[in-house]
């Protein structure tokens, strides 16, 4: 995961109780480890296998994909912003490697 996750949050600054609508990108092979690679030999399965979002480390969400899921993985969820904080994002791979994600979500008024 070299390159930082791309994310869309539809409203940083929300109204108490207003859907937050958040799209999230992480750029990863999805290596499934049934393919071959130049040289005849299986190319090892490395795989995003958790997802998690968290709001001033409370889980909002949590997804734990499969091999069925496709290279650069995306995913959309929603939340009711009751409260703000730090949003935080965090991909872990079959490998160790971690890519995160953070934005602030300041209720409005």
């Amino acid at each position: 995961m070299s390159r930082p996750p791309r994310i869309w949050i539809s409203n940083e600054t929300p109204a108490p109780g207003e859907i937050v609508r958040i799209r999230a990108q992480v750029v990863h092979p999805m290596e499934t480890g049934f393919r071959f690679g130049p040289d005849g030999q299986p190319l090892p399965e490395n795989i995003v296998t958790r997802f998690q979002a968290m709001l001033d480390g409370e889980l909002l969400m949590e997804w734990q994909p499969e091999t069925a899921v496709s290279q650069n993985p995306y995913i959309e969820f929603t939340f009711a912003a009751l409260r703000g904080g730090l949003l935080r994002m965090v991909w872990t791979d079959d490998s160790g490697d971690i890519a995160e994600a953070e934005q602030e979500i300041v209720l409005a008024g």
